[in-house]
């Protein structure tokens, strides 16, 4: 065995692992073993006496375990702890839980360690104790449950909805402690087709063989395979599962993570991490554990009273006068609570028959003659969607073809107010109590995610809906509008107007809208997305009903293809709809924000709208739903929670309530309140009124775009920068004699070859970064850096005559010093070699390119600068002797005289080196 076996790797099971870690020592063969749980493995293993010296546990281990339990314990400062104990099996106990019971009388923590579906039903029988009122706490270990099971412990697909909701409440006393999960791509894409064991042993295997490889490099023989192990003990390698730590008994240190139910999403997250190497109990920013009982910290661990109340003195009788007075007080509040009922029913009853809501057709009318309508848009048809196709009488239709419609809004002056009109198929509209409390339920709403009703007219025959008018048209409108550009901050900020205005109609008395779709959120001058097209059956019925009669059954279907399945398939007339059916509706209208191809968009597949009915309506698996592809969205959340809002299930779809939280979370720069400044950066591309607009945003816009702007400022010149901003054309211009700089890194090719990618960053980064401090304290203008090339000039935009040469001259002076003393970090012992070359000349400029637009130098004075660059040497200046005769002026300069150069496309020319400046004879 010795001559074959160079190390086991395993048993994981204590009872197979506990003889071959004894023989091993006698056999000179290392074990390593993601086994080993039990605490007798933990024993030291550098005694004499020891049974397992030659044992590695790179494993879970009971004694990991059992502290982080006793840090979480302390850290919530529980002091006084109860074990409760029970030989049986948890599947004897969980029919019965008697001991849940008394544990009400002993502890108000409660750990265990038992599966998912024990746990769940010992859950569900503490809430039925009670047990949820926010003074328990439930701790289970769950340490190798797969993703979804530990995510959403409490639900079990072949359950009812009741059982499973009751199991969600049950559960948000639960904290579960598993293992911390890596998070390096490595690991997730390992661990969807291997168990986490086998990473263990992959990392086993590779701790071994470093160890193994070391000690060869170090020219150690093998004849003790023991103290070979021993040397994996008190050190920390880099694995699959990120970085492991043994400790100095041969043990890794393992980290876990605490996981708590978010109540909003019915999903457990990780809230806190214990570091195993560091034992310390970290908490994850931005999670907060949610107490039961709606606590805002953790209970104590013993009531104030004492679990029997021992510690609180017994209450006195209360004196008779007393009682006497809290009866007369009672029927004192009692009397009083009838007297505000009648007095509210009274006053409604009063407010019902003012009918202040209602406004007569003259008074629309005598404001314009002829309706003064807008022509707005409502809904665009271009590609085959239709709101209804309601005629009325002087509000004639916008008829394009027989197939194609194109409806616009009515609109009107009312009171100075420009509202929009929506005609009623009804020649008359009886008043009735329960139209009149319809209208106040309307009227009484006020949010700034509902179009706000005005009132309506029931002369007939000009019966019609008053209501708030939205310039800027339906949502459809928008999203079929290529020209109008929506980045995905902007559509979060959509899902999150209507989420918001949905939480308000479904909280409110309407209850539900039961007609949502794209055509019926419209929005307004400021882009926020309203809610409208809700309530009001009395003056809707008939509406809905000349619907289904069209003769054009493309058209009725299509108005029907944000309906949900379960309401397709009713025979009742007329039906309200339902809240889950709305969840459903927001789903198909986040699929067309996503793709923004129209309602029901289905790639590669063409399905008139009839048969997209049929085949949502027979509900047959696998579902019909329009095309939605993760790649499609910016997080795979999102995709995932448009599945679960058209799930065929109206109980597994979320409430709007529960949306909101997660679009939030999906949208956290838009929530910040930049939503505006972005929502301005559009209007931008397609208006030249910016001046107007930043004057009626708020200060943080003004913040914003003199972030902008200093952006600009970095790119372009300031006076060129500043010509764009106001909108000015920045004309081409020449320049009689202007000093240019090129510089060159000798050898770059070499260098980067002989590097990795992030080091030639780094390097170009770290030089071009001082380069960019030293410029800064001369008259230059930085042009562009092209890989290791850098061009600088001077005297220009700003003419500074001829200063521009001497400008030039010090600040290569300048550069050449700091690359003298300029180190490369993965290579300090190589000195940078940098070429300089200069050239004075004239030059023409201008503003190249609508993208990314550069500042330009053209002309022969640039390809002359270039060449000397070229023709140079490391570490050394090249000068033109046109730039010499200027310099030569300044009486400060030091040239020497190189003789001529042949340059390619100048013939011969006479060159010279900068030396040096001489700062006292300056001129």
């Amino acid at each position: 065995m010795n001559n074959d076996v160079d190390v086991f790797l395993g048993p994981v099971c204590d009872y197979s692992l506990a003889p071959v870690a004894r023989y091993s020592p006698y056999w000179n063969i290392p074990v390593i073993s993601p086994g080993g749980f039990a605490h007798d493995f933990g024993a030291n293993k550098t005694e004499p006496d020891s049974e397992y010296p030659a044992l590695t546990r790179v494993g879970v281990t009971f004694n990991s375990l059992s502290i982080t339990i006793l840090e979480i314990i302390k850290h919530f400062q529980w002091k006084r702890i109860k074990i409760i104990y029970d030989g049986n099996s948890m599947e004897d106990i969980a029919p019965r839980f008697c001991f849940l019971g008394a544990a009400a009388f002993v502890a108000y923590l409660v750990v265990m360690c038992t599966s998912l579906d024990s746990a769940r039903e010992l859950m569900i029988s503490a809430r039925k104790l009670n047990f949820d009122n926010g003074e328990y706490v439930f701790i289970n270990v769950d340490l190798f449950s797969g993703k979804e099971q530990s995510e959403r412990p409490w639900y079990r697909k072949n359950d009812t909805h009741e059982r499973n909701e009751e199991a969600r409440k049950a559960f948000e006393i639960l904290m579960t402690v598993r293992l911390r999960e890596p998070t390096s791509k490595e690991y997730v894409k390992f661990s969807q087709a291997f168990n986490s064991f086998i990473g263990i042993f992959h990392d086993a295997v590779l701790m071994y063989a470093q160890v193994l490889n070391k000690s060869i490099e170090a020219g150690n023989t093998f004849h003790d395979n023991i103290k070979l192990s021993q040397s994996l003990w008190n050190r920390s390698f880099t694995g699959l599962s990120g970085q492991i730590y043994i400790d100095e008994n041969g043990d890794r240190l393992i980290d876990y993570s605490l996981l708590d139910l978010n109540p909003h999403t019915g999903v457990f997250e990780v809230v806190a991490n214990y570091i195993g190497r560091e034992k310390r109990f970290v908490g994850v920013k931005g999670k907060t554990i949610h107490w039961g009982g709606g606590n805002t910290g953790p209970p104590k661990d013993r009531p104030t009273c004492g679990f029997d109340n021992a510690l609180c003195p017994q209450e006195e009788p209360m004196p008779d006068y007393i009682i006497v007075m809290i009866v007369l007080g009672s029927l004192l509040v009692l009397v009083l609570m009838v007297v505000l009922l009648i007095y509210r029913h009274l006053k409604m009853e009063a407010e019902l028959m003012k009918m202040n809501w209602r406004i007569r057709w003259d008074d629309l009318m005598s404001q314009t003659k002829n309706l003064a309508r807008q022509d707005s848009r409502y809904f665009t048809q271009r590609k085959h969607s239709l709101i209804s196709t309601d005629s009325y009488e002087n509000i004639p239709l916008c008829k394009q073809s027989k197939k194609e419609k194109q409806l616009f809004t009515k609109t009107a002056f009312y009171k100075g107010l420009l509202i929009a009109v929506k005609p009623v198929n009804k020649n008359s509209i009886s008043i009735n109590k329960s139209l009149l409390v319809e209208i106040k339920r309307i009227k009484d709403l006020q949010n700034d995610h509902i179009v706000r009703f005005v009132g309506a007219c029931i002369d007939p025959p000009h019966c019609c809906i008053l209501t708030e008018y939205c310039p800027k048209g339906s949502l459809q409108d928008v999203l079929e509008n290529e020209k109008i550009s929506l980045d995905w901050m902007f559509r979060y900020s959509i899902m999150q107007d209507i989420v918001r205005g949905m939480i308000y109609l479904h909280a409110s008395e309407i209850r539900c809208h039961g007609n949502l779709k794209s055509t019926n959120c419209v929005v307004d001058s400021r882009f926020v997305v309203k809610i409208t097209d809700f309530g009001l059956r009395h003056f809707r019925e008939d509406n809905m009903a000349s619907i289904d009669e069209l003769d054009n059954t493309n058209s009725s279907s299509r108005c029907k293809l944000w309906t949900a399945p379960e309401i397709l398939r009713t025979c009742i007339k007329n039906f309200n709809g339902t809240q889950k059916g709305d969840v459903y509706s927001f789903a198909i209208i986040c699929q067309e924000i996503v793709y923004r191809k129209g309602v029901f968009h289905i790639q590669m597949l063409k399905f008139n709208p009839h048969d997209i009915l049929i085949k949502v309506q027979n509900g047959l698996k696998p579902y019909f739903r329009p095309t939605l592809e993760d790649y499609d969205c910016p997080c795979d959340e999102l995709a995932g929670i448009i599945r679960r809002c058209w799930s065929e299930d109206p109980t597994e779809r979320p409430d709007f309530q529960s949306l909101k939280h997660i679009i939030r979370k999906m949208n956290r720069e838009g929530d910040k309140g930049n939503i505006l400044d972005n929502l301005l950066s559009r209007m931008e591309q397609y208006a030249n009124n910016l001046e107007a607009l930043v004057a009626e945003r708020t200060a943080d816009y003004l913040e914003e775009k003199k972030k902008t702007e200093n952006l600009l400022y970095l790119m372009l010149p300031k006076s060129v920068a500043g010509q764009l901003i106001r909108g000015e054309t920045v004309a081409a211009e020449t320049f009689e004699q202007v000093t240019i700089y090129f510089s060159d890194i000798c050898g770059f090719t070499a260098l980067s070859a002989e590097s990795t990618p992030m080091q030639v960053v780094n390097l170009l980064n770290d030089l071009y970064t001082a380069f960019d401090s030293i410029i800064e304290h001369f008259d230059v203008y930085k042009v562009e850096t092209i890989g290791d090339a850098y061009m600088v000039v001077s005297g220009l935009p700003v003419r500074n005559g001829n200063l521009h040469a001497r400008e030039i001259a010090r600040m290569s002076l300048a550069l050449l010093k700091a690359v003298l003393s300029f180190r490369i970090k993965h290579r300090p012992n190589e000195q940078l070699k940098l070429r300089i070359g200069i050239h004075t000349g004239p030059v023409v400029t201008g503003v190249v390119g609508l993208k990314m637009p550069r500042y330009c130098l053209f002309g022969d004075t640039v390809n002359t600068a270039s060449r000397m660059e070229s023709n140079g040497l490391p570490l050394k200046i090249h000068v033109s002797s046109i730039t010499k005769s200027i310099l030569d002026t300044f009486g400060c300069f030091h040239l020497e005289l190189r003789g001529e150069v042949d340059m390619k496309g100048k013939g011969s020319q006479i060159t010279y080196w900068l030396i040096g400046e001489s700062d006292d004879t300056c001129v």
